[in-house]
């Protein structure tokens, strides 16, 4: 019984440790996720900026009288003429967050199925160790790879590499371009988004309202008006390959410090349970000493 009792205390010692682990790296990912919520907010002024000069571009275009824009980024091929598809997708270069590495991964290979059951061949771009870590174990090529770029989002290596994607779009080696990511929603849950970048396709309800006197650029395309929207173009979808890995990264400490804090709560009650657990192995030891001493008494007389 003495053996026993010393190994319930074991395990409590072990799971309390294991709680000021957990409980340490709640505060930790609480601590984060302030910084990245702020750096997400930023991003996302500048992408709304972004957003506006773009659609004023467009405007502006549209009232030069053009109907057809020559730009590679804004070829919107048919369905059924697509043949390759690039899949960008960003996990966590650390685990220990729950669902967060897998709900992506599965929205991945489920898109996957979908493009090859209409014979559209998939190639896969991944950002991140977890993402690499799962499709090398599964034996799945990927086309591009890097690390330390989801912990650390830096818009010239973001930019570096969506480029390559967009080159291969650009010379017609594939004819679309997503971003899979688990975006931030609130402090306690994540949103899965799938974001096609290219081909770009306007929103034609903002080209619509044609307000000439509310323009951002204070210049007139006239002769340049295509590279000036190749250039806007290629910012457009840089600036939405970084926000996305800010935005990730916003739900990977999201998800993190959730999980912790649950983590946490399951030690505090396992602890609970071994304490009740060991009361009750040591009031029954007890109990087999008197009887053992009693009887001994009673042999005596």
């Amino acid at each position: 019984m003495g053996n026993g009792l010393k190994e319930i205390r074991k395990k409590i010692s072990s799971v309390n440790n294991t709680k000021k682990t957990t409980r340490a790296m709640k505060l930790v990912s609480t601590s984060k996720l302030k910084k990245a919520e702020e750096m997400a907010r930023r991003a996302r002024a500048f992408e709304n900026k972004l957003n506006e000069v773009f659609y004023d571009m467009m405007k502006r275009v549209r009232f030069s009288g053009i109907t057809n824009i020559d730009s590679k980024f804004f070829n919107n091929t048919d369905s059924h003429d697509i043949k390759f598809v690039d899949i960008v997708f960003i996990t966590a270069d650390k685990g220990l967050c729950g669902g967060f590495n897998s709900i992506t991964m599965k929205e991945v290979l489920r898109l996957s199925d979908e493009y090859k059951k209409r014979q559209v061949n998939v190639r896969f771009r991944c950002i991140g160790k977890k993402g690499n870590a799962f499709f090398a174990f599964n034996g799945i090529k990927l086309e591009d790879s890097i690390v330390d770029l989801s912990s650390s989002p830096n818009y010239e290596r973001a930019s570096d590499f969506i480029n390559a994607a967009v080159e291969d779009f650009l010379n017609d080696k594939t004819q679309e371009v997503i971003i899979v990511y688990n975006g931030f929603k609130n402090l306690i849950s994540q949103q899965l988004k799938s974001v096609k970048i290219l081909p770009l396709v306007p929103d034609l309800s903002i080209l619509e309202n044609e307000d000439k006197g509310n323009n951002v650029l204070n210049i007139s395309p006239e002769d340049e008006e295509n590279i000036i929207l190749d250039e806007l173009a290629k910012k457009y979808v840089e600036y939405n390959m970084y926000y996305a890995l800010v935005d990730s990264l916003a739900a990977e400490h999201s998800a993190r410090m959730q999980a912790m804090d649950t983590a946490t709560n399951n030690a505090t009650e396992l602890v609970r349970t071994l304490t009740i657990s060991y009361n009750k192995a040591r009031q029954q030891a007890i109990t087999t000493e008197l009887v053992e001493i009693n009887a001994g008494v009673e042999a005596m007389k």
